[in-house]
């Protein structure tokens, strides 16, 4: 297997500082045409393009957010690599899912979708079988967790005193207007009822210091509540680690012969 990345940002450094540790070398890096110049003493080939990927690279990463995926995702596929991203809430995007969808079947190739900052989807996954009814996500974050983002336009983050709902939709809906937000409220569609029946609520709490995730959900099979307390990495405050260790994991799985 041989691996290239897009995107070195805190999440990129960390899967393949994880993936040396396993002995897995990361053979090329995806960046922007402008830090292609960049002096680096990693020894890593950095390109911009898929055109100019080393063609015994058989496995990308998507760690650069909804946009790489948008601009990469469709051709690395066609060309026949397999593709494993974290940026599920892109694929709220009708026409990029299309595209590829398209492009992996014209490449015989696959996108493995990580689970990133939330878990219980493959209990969510096994629910949808039998039918579900409800699935419900909360998200909530301290005020600072939701700058730059719509919720600016709804509460005084700075000035918080309680915890305050700043969006109620469906999953659709969240991954559209909270772009840098949204990719967990994306899994969760993804597994269960999909983007327009998934209800989603985001809530801004100045009591709780971590990013809170549940996930609700009631069907033919009973009913449940998943809940998580998610860290950071340490690089960058508004990058999940669980998020970074779930893309570390979806590749292991890649080269395990018995899988969960």
């Amino acid at each position: 297997m041989k691996i290239g990345i897009i995107g070195d940002g805190a999440i990129g450094r960390y899967v393949r500082q994880q993936l040396d540790a396993r002995g897995i070398a990361t053979s090329a890096l995806m960046v922007r045409a402008a830090r292609l110049n960049e002096a680096t003493d990693d020894g890593i080939l950095r390109v911009a393009s898929v055109e100019t990927l080393p063609a015994d690279i058989n496995l990308m990463i998507d760690c650069a957010g909804h946009a790489a995926l948008s601009e990469h995702g469709p051709a690395i596929l066609r060309s026949g690599r397999d593709l494993v991203t974290v940026s599920l809430g892109a694929l709220a995007d009708t026409a990029l899912l299309r595209a590829l969808e398209t492009a992996g079947a014209q490449g015989s190739a696959r996108l493995h979708l990580a689970s990133g900052a939330i878990g219980a989807l493959d209990c969510l996954q096994a629910a949808s079988v039998g039918g579900l009814d409800a699935v419900t996500y909360v998200g909530r974050k301290p005020p600072l967790g939701w700058k730059g983002s719509p919720a600016e336009n709804v509460l005084d983050l700075d000035g918080l005193q309680s915890a305050g709902i700043h969006f109620e939709g469906s999953a659709g809906e969240a991954a559209t207007r909270y772009p840098k937000n949204a990719n967990v409220a994306a899994a969760v569609a993804i597994a269960g009822l999909g983007f327009d029946a998934t209800k989603v609520r985001l809530i801004a709490d100045p009591a709780v210091s971590a990013n809170i995730h549940e996930v609700h959900a009631e069907g033919a099979f009973g009913r449940f509540t998943f809940h998580i307390e998610g860290r950071a990495l340490a690089d960058n405050p508004r990058s999940s680690a669980l998020a970074a260790m779930s893309v570390v994991a979806a590749i292991m799985r890649q080269r395990q012969t018995v899988t969960l």
